[in-house]
């Protein structure tokens, strides 16, 4: 077994951790900066060593760099809670933890920095699990116990359509025939999901201009769809039909939305160290479908994923349900964020260890 070097196998540890590490020099001159920092700010090392404080963090006021002054000539750590960082691509949420550090001479400040959105969307996405699977095995149990009497129901109603003579009553008994079969079609899709996943290697941009086209076909004419695809997106091990059942049901349901006229824009985008669940991913494949329409009712929106729940009087409720359930299928999720005018969804899916 090959021995590292101490240094080299702190900086190792400090790469694994999910938190950022800084450490400033006596002037709050940027001296280091650990990976999961690099990522959590979007900047290389390179980039931003040498770098002020107040050039690395955005801070919106000026108390937090005075903090960071009063921290580096005491002998006490300071922790501040819920600090917003107005960062040019993303403003985020963070608790920071301030503690002075000595060797000799030189006085410095390590500063340790935790995402707290980040951890907000993981204990909701857990809850979000939760309740899904509680639904769907409420959901399946309710299924399998009217499918049987269901199929009875349509073979008394086809016995007695051949034993009534008169036409004006047989057409009664057809209207039972039909609404059975749109009962069992209904009861089908509820199951549908529980199929596993036929996973190869795909390309998600063929599976997304299927959609596209699809749709594209059976919207009205006012209604624009709009590619915005990264290119360097590489290819995601998937179930391709389930996946487009899936994408197909959140875009069409964005084009129903819309009525006559509207613009979709489906947005494609690789993101780095993405938790699902319970499980952190380097990388993951992230799909925006977003709408200029009305925007979700806010007394549904917590809901939407949830089986027989929709804004519209035509729906079933089913569409997003069964998306959910087959993007969870691949290890992925989807979220929503909706306000008038601009309506989100973002399915996650991870990409294989193949393509760090």
């Amino acid at each position: 077994m090959t021995e590292l070097a101490p240094a080299l196998f702190y900086r190792r540890i400090l790469d694994n951790l999910s938190d950022a590490v800084l450490l400033f020099d006596d002037t709050l001159t940027l001296v280091y900066i650990n990976q999961p920092g690099e990522m959590m700010f979007a900047w290389s090392a390179r980039h931003v060593l040498g770098n002020r404080a107040q050039q690395v963090f955005f801070f919106s006021d000026q108390s937090m760099e005075d903090d960071m002054h009063r921290v580096l000539g005491s002998d006490s750590t300071l922790t501040k809670r819920n600090v917003v960082l107005a960062l040019p691509l993303h403003p985020m949420t963070v608790n920071v933890t301030m503690s002075p550090v000595s060797d000799g001479d030189a006085h410095m400040l390590l500063v340790e920095v935790q995402q707290v959105d980040r951890h907000l969307r993981i204990s909701m996405e857990e809850q979000l699990m939760a309740q899904q699977n509680a639904a769907k095995m409420l959901l399946r149990g309710l299924a399998h116990e009217i499918k049987n009497p269901l199929g009875g129901l349509r073979g008394a109603a086809q016995l007695l359509d051949q034993e009534l003579p008169d036409a004006e009553l047989r057409e009664y008994t057809r209207i039972i025939i039909e609404e059975s079969d749109r009962l069992q079609s209904l009861v089908d899709r509820m199951l549908a999901p529980n199929k596993p996943p036929n996973k190869t290697l795909i390309n998600i941009h063929r599976v997304l201009e299927r959609v596209r086209q699809l749709v594209q076909v059976e919207a009205p004419s006012g209604v624009q769809l709009i590619r915005d695809y990264d290119p360097s997106m590489p290819g995601i091990y998937g179930d391709g039909d389930q996946l487009i059942q899936a994408i197909l049901n959140i875009v069409r349901n964005a084009a129903q939305a819309l009525g006559e006229r509207g613009k979709i824009t489906i947005r494609t985008r690789i993101h780095r160290q993405v938790t699902i669940g319970f499980n952190r991913h380097p990388l993951a494949a992230k799909i925006d479908i977003m709408d200029d329409g009305p925007g979700i009712k806010p007394e549904i929106l917590n809901q939407i994923f949830y089986p027989m729940v929709t804004g519209r009087a035509e729906g079933t409720g089913l569409g997003l349900s069964i998306a959910q359930s087959l993007i969870s299928q691949h290890g992925g999720l989807v979220e929503c964020d909706s306000k008038p005018g601009e309506t989100i969804f973002s399915i996650f899916l991870p990409l294989e260890k193949t393509h760090e």
